[in-house]
């Protein structure tokens, strides 16, 4: 197509925005429209919702008349609504802003909606919103301008508690696109389960020691001696019963999915365990861990002692194993996502670029970057910005099935 004017020195910045149903050709037709007659585009957004499309461009000319006589007809040809509006020609500059996900079994128009007034409240604006999922659960990822991470924690932790909606709020850049490790704790995050309460039942011993473990996650007393205390409820088992309640445990759903995902991006994967290796080790072949670190039970002549060998696995050491492993991926600490639920995990929460608690105590809650109350550990994904639709396509292309199944028999 000849060109119907041209110029080098623009005297017009037009906003042209197209809204209606989209279809192949649209933004190709708009652009040849353009270059035919000779116009500049400075800027170009596009978004399509339910097949219905909104896209804005910025256009600068010197000949309006022959752009809006132009565009009238790609409007009567193709039946799409076409908006025109002069706009300032200094480039607007977008400075970094927070990157809030928003997550529920359903999100609805008041959470959304009481998000947004808190937001403003704080000084911020939303520039723009994307859902990630809608199964599990519902997932958004709000870009937010003009408020620091601080302002919004401080501004949305009302809103996440009222209204039943796990927020995570995190700055914008490249730091949150180079994670590259996971540590995660083991029980009631990873699995299920708390394996010493599984070990507990089959001593006959299980509720008083499900009254310590209760005590100890919440932070009321110290991790390691609870740990012996609870351990030494346990002499006398053999090796026949630990096999009995590995065969009891349950991961949590979605952890296959969140590990095979985390290993296709490139992550690598860790379990920092308050529990024994004797059940650590076994998951991190059968998911395919690069490192787990936990307690080991002392076994003589095929029975437990009552007793653990070497240092406790308990919140400092999580924290320096968090450290170790790092220096030996050679991967930079604000690169790192740790994820728990008890107070014996705070430290490795701490240490880490992002702590998320994971259907954690409330101690655990307040203190984490972000928390993940729904039971689905997949869920994590969309805090990192992973759609579903991406995991989903990966996993049809390797053929893989989502639906998590048992941990292999031992």
């Amino acid at each position: 197509m000849p060109a119907i004017a041209s110029t080098d020195v623009p005297d017009a910045t037009l906003l042209v925005t197209l809204a209606g149903p989209d279809r192949p050709g649209i933004t190709a037709r708009l652009m040849g429209l353009l270059d035919a007659v000779g116009a500049h585009v400075d800027d170009v957004e596009q978004v399509v919702v339910r097949r219905q499309l909104v896209l804005g461009v910025v256009v600068r000319t010197d000949g309006e008349a022959t752009v809006r006589t132009e565009l009238a007809r790609l409007a009567a040809d193709t039946g799409l609504q076409i908006d025109i509006e002069p706009v300032d020609a200094t480039p607007t500059e977008r400075q970094l802003g927070a990157v809030v996900t928003l997550m529920a079994a359903e999100v609805q128009p008041v959470q959304i909606g009481a998000v947004a007034h808190a937001v403003a409240g704080a000084g911020g604006n939303i520039d723009r919103i994307v859902r990630l999922a809608r199964y599990p659960v519902t997932a958004y990822e709000l870009t937010v301008l003009g408020a620091t991470v601080v302002e919004l924690r401080r501004a949305l932790a009302d809103v996440s508690r009222g209204h039943g909606l796990d927020i995570a709020i995190q700055p914008e850049g490249l730091g949150r696109r180079a994670q590259r490790l996971v540590v995660m704790d083991v029980d009631s995050t990873l699995i299920q389960d708390e394996i010493i309460e599984l070990l507990a039942d089959e001593a006959g011993c299980g509720q008083a020691v499900r009254a310590v473990t209760e005590r100890a996650m919440r932070g009321e007393i110290d991790f390691a001696a609870s740990l012996r205390e609870r351990v030494r409820c346990l002499a006398g088992l053999d090796t026949a019963a630990l096999d009995r309640a590995r065969s009891r445990v349950r991961l949590t759903p979605g952890a296959r999915t969140f590990v095979r995902t985390l290993r296709r991006l490139g992550f690598r994967v860790a379990i920092v365990s308050g529990g024994f290796t004797f059940f650590t080790d076994r998951l991190a072949a059968e998911l395919q861990l690069d490192h787990a670190f936990a307690n080991e039970l002392e076994i003589v002549d095929g029975r437990l002692t009552g007793e653990v060998v070497g240092p406790v696995v308990d919140r400092r050491r999580k924290a320096e194993l968090l450290r170790q492993v790092a220096a030996a991926e050679g991967i930079d600490l604000d690169q790192t996502v740790a994820v728990g639920d008890g107070a014996n995990d705070l430290d490795m929460l701490a240490a880490a670029g992002l702590g998320v608690a994971f259907n954690a105590k409330p101690v655990v809650r307040d203190a984490a970057d972000t928390s993940v109350s729904v039971p689905y550990l997949d869920a994590i994904l969309f805090v990192l910005g992973v759609r579903r639709s991406e995991v989903e396509a990966a996993d049809d292309a390797d053929g893989v099935t989502r639906i998590d199944p048992p941990l292999t028999p031992a």
